[in-house]
């Protein structure tokens, strides 16, 4: 099955140079192009489309304004275009599925539309596991309650012990059976593995970007992409952290849910 694809961006080479690498592609039909976002909420109101290259600078309404306009839930999965690195985060809060930055270049696009195909892929396999969890709910009747995530840590420090907030951790980072919890200017060191913490603390404030760091999403200033495979996060308090192609995805997943 193809997918019906839209292209909104207001620079006529840009849409041509998108069209002919998306032409490679032979499970991709391009069912039309728009200029602004007012043509834009309109193509995607008069057509059933499954995916949608978005601009975020256009004339008029932008791109998040197109996403306002139609509503999260009844967008196509959306793959941001732009020349604009700082949006990332903004994209990934409104649940987009990648951010490419101008010019495309064909391997990143082939990464995207990739991801595209495995999303759509697991759709059906999705709405299984959904209604397994369901039947499996309505049987145990309530009976199993999932453990709450903790809200703080208990941490010893020579001789006294420590009692840490979990929301004023800004990442984490593993040291051989420890992890090394970073809150302002201190750091602490839990002897738990990194690994073990994954399972404790709540997933969707709390990402591993690489293997040997985690970081509270909720610090997370920007999102950079520096290459194929890896890329780094910067901290609202300036610290650069190195990201893997794992753990970008892990920051994506977060901002879809």
């Amino acid at each position: 099955m193809k997918l019906k694809t839209l292209i909104a961006d207001d620079e006529p080479l840009a849409r041509e140079r998108l069209k002919l690498l998306l032409s490679k592609h032979e499970d991709i039909e391009i069912i039309g192009e728009c200029r602004n976002g007012r043509e834009t909420v309109a193509a995607l109101r008069t057509n059933a489309t499954d995916l949608l290259f978005l601009d975020i600078q256009m004339p008029g309404s932008d791109g998040f304004d197109v996403i306002k306009e139609i509503g999260t839930v009844h967008m196509p999965v959306t793959i941001f275009v732009t020349a604009h690195n700082q949006h990332a985060l903004r994209a990934f809060e409104v649940h987009a599925l990648d951010y490419l930055t101008k010019p495309v270049e064909p391997e990143r696009l082939r990464e995207a539309v990739l991801q595209v195909k495995e999303r759509c892929a697991s759709k059906a396999a999705l709405l299984t596991q959904e209604q397994l969890k369901s039947v499996l709910a309505s049987l145990q009747n309530g009976s199993i309650k999932q453990r709450p995530h903790p809200q703080r840590i208990l941490v010893h420090n020579a001789t006294k012990d420590v009692f840490i907030n979990v929301n004023e951790i800004e990442w984490i980072e593993a040291a051989d059976y420890y992890a090394c919890l970073h809150v302002g200017t201190k750091s602490f060191m839990l002897r738990q593995p990194l690994k073990e913490l994954v399972s404790t603390l709540d997933p969707d404030k709390f990402v591993r970007i690489h293997r040997s760091v985690m970081v509270n999403v909720n610090q997370v200033r920007e999102i950079l992409r520096e290459g194929r495979s890896e890329g780094s996060v910067i901290l609202a308090n300036g610290k650069r952290l190195r990201m893997s192609k794992i753990g970008w995805r892990n920051l994506l997943a977060v901002g879809r849910s």
